[in-house]
């Protein structure tokens, strides 16, 4: 039997579906695989997963998605696929558009956050709305990874053809780093011994809000002098976050770029935060839950699903600079507030390990597969 797997990009692709991807390869099934990234495509062949280099663009009206259409349906008149599984937005729409006249298969799409959502603009209501609605007609099967996406999903599918799994799911860190080695891990990023890291892993973009944080920090840090912020990931805010932090002298800010080691990272943060305008269900997030770290998030799906205000952490309203600052500075003083709070997150973090989203997939795989 014959699988594929679409995403704008290969980088998804490897972030979020290789442990699915390794089902399929295990269970003795042909794996395949569209997308962009030469880097990343590299790692799926060596996994022995076919790839097909298709031109998608992030941007709906880019010219680049008519070929990308075109280069999907020579490759649904050219291989029939048992199970096609799409990710991405536009990825997903042009994949499910190509597929639709094709009588042998199945497609799923996995929803990693619509962008019509309470709070968003009204134009994404009337366009990616009316995309999906379009597109619903295509689809075998919806997955949806929060509570706001599948009530809102139930709009555009019969219930059935609708589930809402927990995320892509996270797995516990393999090292783990002594305290010696911490503190040296520590001195190698310029910081001191008892400094109090807030680690902000995310892409430098608008959604992801760096901001909200950034004309806080200078406050942030007259009150708890100890703070020190890790700005983890790369993006097209970098040089514009850069020289804000310069021109207001920011001090204790630390950009860090694009890092594989953010487990290790981790192990010396006390504090994890991300202040998305938009999410579906961060993975971030959950590999601070399962490393025993209270986050402070804002009032975002996806954000709240995961984080419940004074139990593992605090939600704060978007633009609510007060709460923020209160919220880091609590936690920043209370060190077995920290602990508590950390503690819990690793309890409520439970339904979204791996081994068991894991389950959640294959069911729903087998189900349709039959």
């Amino acid at each position: 039997m014959k699988i594929l797997f679409v995403a704008s990009v290969y980088r998804h692709l490897i972030a979020f579906h290789i442990p699915y991807i390794k089902y399929f390869l295990s269970n003795g099934f042909e794996v395949w695989a569209a997308g962009t990234g030469e880097e990343e495509k590299q790692i799926l062949e060596q996994l022995e997963v076919k790839c097909v280099d298709i031109p998608f663009s992030r941007s709906p009206l880019n010219s680049q998605n008519i070929k990308s259409y075109k280069a999907l349906q020579r490759l649904f008149k050219t291989e029939l696929f048992d199970l096609v599984h799409v990710h991405t937005p536009v990825a997903a729409f042009l994949t499910r558009a190509a597929f639709r006249r094709t009588k042998y298969g199945k497609i799923i799409y996995t929803a990693h956050g619509f962008h019509f959502f309470e709070g968003a603009p009204r134009q994404n209501w009337a366009i990616y709305y009316t995309v999906e609605k379009i597109a619903a007609k295509w689809t075998d099967y919806l997955i949806t990874i929060n509570e706001e996406d599948f009530n809102n999903a139930q709009k555009l599918l019969s219930v059935d053809k609708i589930s809402y799994v927990h995320g892509v799911g996270v797995e516990f860190a393999d090292e783990c780093l002594g305290k010696h080695e911490r503190l040296k891990f520590k001195e190698s990023l310029g910081l001191s011994s008892d400094s109090i890291v807030i680690s902000y892993v995310a892409e430098l973009n608008l959604n992801k809000n760096h901001q909200f944080l950034l004309r806080n920090w200078k406050e942030l840090k007259q009150q708890n002098p100890y703070l020190e912020l890790l700005i983890i990931g790369y993006g097209e805010k970098e040089n514009e976050l850069k020289e804000y932090v310069k021109r207001e002298q920011l001090l204790g800010v630390h950009f860090l770029g694009f890092r594989k080691d953010v487990p290790r990272l981790l192990q010396i943060t006390d504090i994890v935060t991300l202040l998305s305008h938009r999410e579906g269900l961060p993975k971030s997030i959950m590999e601070a839950m399962v490393a025993n770290i209270p986050c402070v998030v804002t009032n975002t799906r996806g954000l709240r699903d995961l984080i419940k205000s004074h139990k593992n952490g605090f939600v704060v309203n978007h633009e609510d600079d007060q709460a923020l600052v209160s919220a880091f500075t609590v936690l920043a003083k209370e060190e077995p507030l920290r602990n508590r709070m950390g503690e819990k997150a690793k309890q409520l973090v439970e339904p979204y390990l791996l081994a068991k989203v894991l389950q959640e997939y294959i069911a729903i795989y087998e189900r349709l597969l039959k």
